[in-house]
């Protein structure tokens, strides 16, 4: 009788601790979601400013009066920084919404810097088309620096901020432009607009943008349940991540599509754009394995890194880091770091490729591919004739790959 009061209360008390562990993963989950799932909140924000008569763009009209445009599936990683899968009549998209919060360059460590409130209070009333069109040069001379194309980028800005395409452009919409021209990902998503790997822009209203839909939203990797995640050991969960790939000849398409990208962005007509996360969540790629970049928000124009970084204080080179791959020296005779970046772009691209590249690699190859990404991943900014140096490896590599899945169906 006593043996069976013991396992009654046994068996009573694993009962409650399992509904109560199950319990707090539910209410964590939920309060996880709700704050960084806020897509109601996002598009009240927009449309009050519409109907209001402050903003106006592309997207409003679907979005707020007709609602031919709506949210799908949640993406948000972060609460200021909404981002939804989208529908807007037979378009897929993928939408991104600031909750009128946006990411400005600051001094700190991390590229997740101090939020500030965007009003959408400029231009102001009685503002004259001549005027914006200088305050959006002024604008692009500070981030991008004194270049011969600036011109060009202003009428092109304009021809985008025409939303309804009446041959002109409102005051609402020149603040739902000047608004989206301050986020870094916007600016690239026009300047890039042509090229293959760059999202197609589909819509705006406010600092709301909705973009083409990219299938796979990761280079590699697998989503697992956070609880789970926590009991793998770190080098386990790189090796799963890499289980979880394409076939290799997939894989070698992917990466000669980044490989086209780094080029887009380096000393293009409008400067050179560092790449200041190289993480695989912020590249994708479509059903057709092309390369497709997922978030851009990170690529950061290099006059304005240098600007940003130069003489902050500094005890070692670990305190001259801009977001988590924009690096440069720390002088230890003045303690302030210098404003030249160490790594190019590409450098960071070949560390990144290194094992995605090498596993699963055909053998003829593997020994010449790991030469060359190696050549690659010791690139530095400060080396003599870099931009040869750079052209080369960057071919070196393309022209090795395309060689290997030039006649492969797979690709």
């Amino acid at each position: 009788m006593a043996r069976f009061s013991y396992m009654r209360i046994k068996y009573l008390f694993f009962s409650w601790l399992v509904v109560f562990v199950g319990s707090w993963i539910v209410y964590v989950q939920y309060s996880t979601y709700t704050e960084l799932c806020r897509g109601h909140d996002c598009k009240k924000s927009i449309c009050d400013k519409y109907k209001n008569g402050i903003i106006d763009g592309s997207a409003c009209e679907g979005l707020c009066t007709k609602e031919t445009l709506y949210f799908g599936k949640c993406l948000s990683t972060k609460p200021n920084h909404q981002m939804y899968l989208g529908f807007w009549g037979n378009l897929q998209g993928m939408i991104k919404c600031q909750m009128e919060e946006t990411v400005h360059l600051d001094f700190g460590a991390e590229l997740e810097p101090r939020k500030e409130i965007i009003p959408f209070d400029k231009p102001t009333k009685g503002t004259t088309v001549q005027k914006f069109k200088e305050m959006v040069y002024s604008l692009f001379k500070a981030k991008l620096g004194d270049q011969g194309s600036l011109p060009e980028l202003v009428s092109l800005i304009l021809s985008v901020a025409d939303g309804n395409k009446d041959g002109h452009v409102s005051l609402p919409e020149a603040k739902s432009a000047w608004a989206l021209l301050q986020l870094n990902e916007f600016l690239l998503m026009v300047i890039l607009q042509d090229k293959e790997h760059t999202p197609k822009l589909l819509g705006f209203c406010g600092d709301l943008y909705m973009m083409e839909r990219v299938q796979y939203t990761s280079l590699y990797g697998i989503s697992i349940p956070w609880i789970i995640e926590w009991f793998i050991p770190s080098g386990l969960r790189r090796s799963m991540d890499q289980w979880f790939t394409p076939s290799w000849p997939r894989k070698a398409k992917i990466a000669i599509g980044l490989l086209e990208f780094v080029e887009d962005i380096f000393h293009g007509p409008y400067g050179n754009f560092l790449m200041c996360d190289m993480s695989a969540k912020n590249l994708g790629y479509n059903d057709k394995y092309d390369l497709k970049m997922v978030d851009m928000r990170k690529i950061v124009p290099e006059m304005s890194v240098k600007q940003l970084i130069k003489d902050r204080h500094c005890e070692s080179d670990l305190d001259c880091v801009f977001g988590t791959d924009c690096r440069t020296l720390c002088d230890q005779n003045r303690k302030k770091c210098t404003g030249d970046i160490i790594q190019p772009n590409l450098a960071k691209v070949c560390q990144l490729l290194k094992d995605y590249l090498l596993r699963g690699v055909p053998s003829e190859i593997r020994e010449e591919l790991e030469k060359q990404l190696y050549s690659c991943i010791a690139l530095k900014v400060t080396a003599e004739q870099m931009e040869m140096e750079h052209s080369l490896i960057l071919n070196s590599l393309k022209t090795l790959l395309w060689k290997k899945i030039s006649h492969t169906t797979d690709s």
